[in-house]
């Protein structure tokens, strides 16, 4: 058996990708918080690099933007691929197969494939504070914590 069940905030607006033969395709990372504190009395989060294909890609990309709350039902799946220095990367992902909208925030621009503005400037992102309670510890970049792509 091999299902996965993930609740998190994602952690940059989703970009939306057409692939070879109309395929369609967003990955993301989701900022999911662990269930117990650490040794600090602090909770972790855990970034999980997660993939949705076709009509989920669509209205994830559509309604979701940085910070948004969502729940990812799925597979685990590895793959490699060699770089071009010759080295092998490992990667672990979701693929996700449902998406529910918990809590949705705007995305920076309204641009789903991730282009440029007119003005040739890529629009900045900004997230809305997350209250305390909730506990989300997003990275303060977005490279920091993140798994490599």
């Amino acid at each position: 058996m091999n299902q996965v069940a993930l609740v998190g905030r994602i952690t940059k607006d989703p970009i939306l990708r057409r692939i070879s033969e109309g395929r369609i395709q967003t990955s993301f990372v989701l900022a999911v918080n662990r269930s117990f504190k650490n040794h600090n009395g602090e909770i972790d989060t855990d970034f999980v690099l997660c993939t949705m294909w076709g009509r989920g890609a669509e209205n994830m990309v559509k309604h979701c933007g940085k910070g948004s709350l969502i729940g990812v039902g799925g597979r685990i799946q590895s793959r490699t691929y060699e770089r071009e220095d010759k080295s092998r990367v490992y990667v672990t992902e979701v693929i996700g197969e449902d998406i529910r909208f918990i809590a949705t925030k705007r995305r920076s621009n309204d641009n789903l494939y991730g282009e440029t503005e007119a003005t040739g400037r890529t629009t900045a992102s900004t997230v809305s504070e997350t209250k305390e309670e909730e506990h989300f510890n997003l990275p303060n970049s977005e490279t920091e914590g993140l798994p490599i792509f």
